[in-house]
């Protein structure tokens, strides 16, 4: 979590928290809703220019989302990367664990493996509700979901 963003209301401070996402992870995501769009092969160079991603932080990404077999790979004039398995098939979860690892961690540990004493005792269980929350709506949102909320011009 990064600070909490405080506005004036009339007659109480509201506080907004935000959850944080790495440039990892929301370019992992950009590259891979470009792939779903696409439906086919694309050049890497051409999604980086797509999505306006540094190409060589991009390389490294596909690289990583390869590995996890998420994206498939092709040499030649044709090839460049695609989707491994079809866009309602892969999670949103999916593609920040293979880039990032767990989807929240505290402090870099799992909560489950993270221990308070005293009055914050009660922390772990909300570190894991947490988790928890976030991983319904991770795990079940699919880059077909995503690329539906707002329809691209790639789209057939």
């Amino acid at each position: 979590m990064t600070r909490a963003i405080t506005r004036e209301n009339r007659r109480r401070r509201v506080t907004v928290r935000r959850v944080r996402v790495s440039a990892k992870v929301d370019y992992a995501l950009r590259a891979m809703l470009e792939l779903a769009a696409a439906g086919d092969f694309v050049k890497g160079e051409q999604l980086a220019t797509a999505q306006g991603i540094p190409q060589k932080f991009l390389e490294s990404i596909l690289i990583d989302l390869r590995h996890a077999e998420l994206v498939a790979s092709r040499r030649g004039v044709e090839g460049g990367y695609a989707l491994a398995r079809p866009a309602h098939g892969i999670s949103v979860a999916e593609v920040i664990r293979a880039v990032e690892g767990p989807i929240a961690t505290v402090r870099g540990a799992r909560p489950e493996d993270v221990e308070y004493v005293g009055a914050a005792a009660g922390l772990q269980p909300l570190w894991l509700d947490l988790r928890s929350a976030m991983r319904d709506v991770l795990e079940q949102t699919t880059l077909a979901d995503v690329v539906a909320r707002h329809p691209s011009p790639h789209a057939s």
